[in-house]
């Protein structure tokens, strides 16, 4: 294997150096990289899938000196043409072959002795890819603009005799058009709307309705919710949007650089009932949390270890019976920016903040 510790992308060089850093604090000589989170990380967006439900079709093997591409050989042409950054040793396999027992072997012959499988440093390697570069940042900015662009244009287009499905479809094809894998598509009409997770059904969407997209491009995951009505809010509809706003400014107004990811869990549990909902409404779906290379990168649960960092992206996500917000942000020096903006749709300021409003037709 090469012996060359630099590689020329600044990139992968950077993330070479962060993995490094964890070989050299567990005593290791290398670590396998198999998930799509670690892989769209290390290798600067690659897509190392071919059915977005299945495994990757390569791993990536990472020493002290450098890193190889363990791939299916009839996959190694394509991803070395089309997406892997230069400077890794390219592995191939036999496509009815194991990439982890040729990992393993290459691993052995080449002298490396303790070999850190993902799982033994997901802590780590969740604060390595944490704080983006700028160069992710700016991808970022993209995708989720990009992303909030195609809810408004599919949704100020949307009837009330629209199906679930037709609209599901027509912001699918939209974040194909974009160049992004739609990893989640939700829609909701007005008799699904109890549903946290409504994937699409033939049913009209109604009077109201609620769109999620979950779009990835480059290895990163924009996350986004909006919500649609063909009809006047009720009164106790408008308290309740207003009230999930105002569960979200608190999240929002808590997520610091230097704290624990689980304090963050307190705020929520406070923030329900300080709004008016029941004090076990957290409890109902989870809140969201870091994302990034993974949806929730992880999601917040009770137990987590992560500390947040300058420059990581979040997703919450508060809901509530008929209300849910949920966009892309990123955490930089003066606070969350939020990344998922389209200036057409209509806004409401909370706490300096502009935040979605429901679209009203």
């Amino acid at each position: 294997m090469s012996t060359a510790a630099a590689f020329a992308d600044p990139e992968l060089a950077e993330k070479h150096r962060r993995v490094h850093s964890i070989l050299e604090a567990r005593g290791a000589d290398a670590l396998v990289l198999d998930s799509p989170a670690a892989l769209g990380w290390f290798l600067a967006g690659t897509r190392s899938h071919v059915s977005l439900a299945g495994a990757p079709v390569a791993q990536v093997l990472v020493h002290r000196h450098g890193a190889a591409l363990v791939v299916f050989e009839n996959e190694a042409d394509r991803l070395v043409a089309e997406e892997v950054p230069p400077g890794l040793e390219i592995l191939s396999v036999p496509w009815h072959a194991s990439l982890s027992e040729y990992g393993a072997r290459a691993a052995k012959e080449h002298g490396f002795v303790q070999v850190l499988a993902e799982d033994a440093v997901a802590l780590e390697l969740r604060a390595a890819r944490a704080a983006l570069l700028d160069v992710e940042q700016e991808r970022y900015r993209r995708l989720s603009a990009d992303t909030a662009r195609a809810l408004t244009d599919v949704l100020l287009t949307a009837t009330p005799h629209d199906s679930e499905r037709e609209i599901a479809a027509r912001l699918a094809a939209r974040i194909v058009g974009d160049g992004s894998d739609p990893l989640v598509v939700l829609v909701a009409g007005e008799q699904r709307l109890g549903f946290r997770h409504p994937l699409p059904t033939g049913s009209p969407v109604g009077n109201r309705m609620m769109a999620v997209l979950c779009a990835r491009r480059a290895g990163l995951i924009a996350n986004v919710t909006r919500w649609v009505s063909f009809t006047p809010s009720t009164a106790r509809q408008r308290g309740d949007e207003e009230a999930i706003l105002a569960v979200e400014a608190d999240i929002l107004a808590a997520t610091r650089p230097g704290i624990s990811l689980e304090s963050l869990l307190a705020v929520i549990q406070q923030a329900y009932p300080r709004h008016g909902f029941a004090a076990d409404e957290w409890t109902r779906h989870h809140q969201g949390g870091p994302t990034g290379y993974a949806g929730r990168d992880p999601r917040l649960v009770p137990g987590v270890e992560d500390v947040i960092v300058a420059g990581q992206a979040f997703a919450w996500n508060p809901s509530a019976p008929g209300v849910k917000v949920e966009d892309t942000m990123l955490l930089v020096e003066n606070g969350l920016e939020v990344l998922s903006i389209d200036e057409r749709w209509p806004t409401v300021n909370v706490a300096g903040r502009p935040r979605p409003a429901v679209l009203v037709h």
